[in-house]
């Protein structure tokens, strides 16, 4: 197993994203690399935000972010309270076997907040 995960997005306005991910979602930003700033998301598991360029292009298409909790709900009115648009509102998936929502960053990122109904989802330690 590895030691820790980051999961990398490319923005055009890394200023917007950081205050999104850091003010709005709460992360805690633990590194800045100057074009890009990096928030850790839980445990060893982190996510980049960059600014996006020839080498780095932005493309949202085809990358879902998923966050996962316990609490979906506790989650979806927090951010709904800070004024997040989502959208689908909390429900149960039963072709994965989740409970979960989905809203967008300022990118245009999708975003995921899911709890596992599976018992043999390995919980966190």
């Amino acid at each position: 197993m590895f030691d820790q995960q980051v999961t990398f997005l490319y923005t055009r306005e890394l200023a917007r994203s950081v205050a999104f991910y850091r003010d709005t979602m709460g992360l805690e930003q633990v590194l800045d690399q100057g074009g890009c700033r990096l928030f850790r998301v839980a445990g060893d598991s982190f996510l980049g935000v960059c600014t996006a360029g020839p080498d780095r292009p932005f493309n949202p298409d085809g990358v879902i972010v998923t966050f996962v909790t316990e609490d979906v709900d506790g989650w979806y009115e927090k951010l709904k309270a800070r004024g997040v648009a989502f959208e689908t509102d909390p429900a149960e998936n039963p072709k994965f076997n989740i409970y979960h929502c989905f809203l967008r960053d300022p990118d245009g990122y999708l975003l995921e907040i899911q709890r596992f109904l599976q018992p043999e989802w390995p919980r966190p330690t």
